[in-house]
């Protein structure tokens, strides 16, 4: 049985057996509901415990493949400053979808909270938290779960690895892409708990919220695929028509392999190789098509982005925490920052959550809840993250003077699994 269908089964027993204790309202089913919130508690322990060696290697191993600035040079410029700038607007359309539909959700649901909140801390300013990103010490960064920090540290130190010579910096990226297959396999094995965590987790809150929660849920998914459809709309289509020499047509059609991969398997890095051939259909050089494919399969996560941002609104109103104008602010930037270490593995944009909701005071908890109804969003937003690859791919390669070398560039050297 695959590992997403024993999670919907795990969630849909825990909501039933939820239901039924709230519907009967019998004591003796209400206590073993409410006595399974310690297994759902030790799950997202399982969670937490992976996301900062997840992070931290998942995040060295891209920048340091990316090797120097000068190196990148014009492509590499155009290449981040697109995913940057979609990602941005992604955050905030996913944010502005939320904001928009959750008023169909129930308040009863936020019920689920009772108990387990705990109060927002006081919010940095601005300038606070723009010096707070650079840590003191890295080290008791990491110890104390604070993973902005952690962020930055690994971006300036693989940065710093990909100018070394050949024989260190292949040898610290190759211990870096060891760790990242060690904590994928480890994610691999916890997911294989999530039936009982998810089950664990429903039950109780269900049982305490009953309907509003689901109502709740339905809203959640459906303001994200939504929210994906307006981002493409607005974004990536336009960006095809006035930038690219591609057509709409053409380019969905080329790509159309690809899309349906990533739909399917909810795995970006598997969807690579696709990628490359919609490219090459699509007329982008081999040089252009495998860097920009390449760093996309690191840091092209706009959909990813947009998920987080709609998912922090949700969380935030579910646990009941404010977010002042400011608040927005900071939560804008720690998604869109937060939304470049996810890993390539399905789920992985519920994980990589967590350092943008401790910015803002929200509680990991949430992180349990989002996972049970994570499939539909993940195949919908890894869709979108593979068209916002090749969107790149399309409209930086025009903007490249053409090499005068006639070497052929392999398609897949630029790729860089995540």
């Amino acid at each position: 049985m695959k590992i997403h269908v024993a999670i919907a089964i795990g969630l849909i027993a825990g909501v039933a057996f939820g239901l039924l204790a709230a519907a009967t309202n019998i004591p003796v089913l209400v206590q073993i509901a409410t006595g399974m919130a310690p297994l759902g508690t030790a799950f997202v322990n399982l969670l937490k415990m992976v996301v900062i060696p997840l992070v931290a290697s998942t995040l060295f191993v891209g920048v340091a493949g990316m090797r120097s600035l000068k190196q990148l040079g014009r492509l590499g410029g155009l290449t981040v400053a697109f995913f940057a700038v979609t990602t941005f607007l992604s955050v905030i359309i996913g944010m502005i979808a939320m904001r928009s539909l959750l008023p169909l959700a129930g308040e009863a649901a936020r019920l689920v909270t009772a108990g387990v909140t705990t109060p927002a801390p006081v919010l940095p300013g601005p300038v606070d938290f723009f010096v707070s990103l650079i840590p003191e010490n890295p080290i008791a960064a990491a110890a104390e779960g604070a993973l902005l920090p952690l962020v930055v540290f690994t971006c300036l130190i693989a940065a710093a690895v990909g100018t070394l010579d050949a024989e260190h910096r292949d040898r610290l990226i190759g211990l870096g892409e060891s760790t990242v297959q060690a904590c994928v396999k480890l994610v691999h094995w916890v997911l294989w708990t999530a039936p009982l965590g998810v089950f664990a987790l429903a039950a109780p809150v269900v049982a305490q919220a009953g309907w509003a929660l689901l109502q709740s849920l339905a809203v959640f998914v459906v303001a994200v695929v939504l929210g994906l459809g307006v981002f493409v709309l607005l974004v990536y289509i336009p960006a095809i028509k006035f930038m690219s020499p591609a057509g709409i047509r053409e380019f969905f059609t080329a790509g159309s392999d690809a899309l349906m991969i990533a739909f399917a398997t909810t795995s970006q890095a598997a969807t690579v190789p696709a990628m490359l051939e919609a490219t090459e259909r699509l007329r982008v050089r081999g040089y252009t098509a495998g860097f920009v494919v390449g760093l996309g399969a690191a840091i092209g996560r706009a959909g990813s982005a947009l998920f987080q941002g709609a998912s922090l609104i949700f969380l935030a109103w579910l646990y009941d925490v404010p977010l002042p104008a400011h608040g927005i602010a900071v939560a804008i930037l720690a998604t869109a920052l937060a939304s470049i270490t996810v890993a390539g593995v399905p789920s992985a944009s519920v994980l990589s959550l967590a350092p943008a909701l401790s910015a803002v005071g929200v509680p990991l908890d949430g992180l349990g809840v989002l996972l049970g109804v994570d499939r539909i969003p993940d195949m919908f937003r890894t869709a979108t993250n593979a068209a916002g690859t090749m969107t790149a791919a399309c409209v930086t390669d025009p903007l490249i003077p053409s090499r005068r070398s006639s070497r052929p560039v392999s398609r897949t050297s630029g790729a860089i699994a995540t």
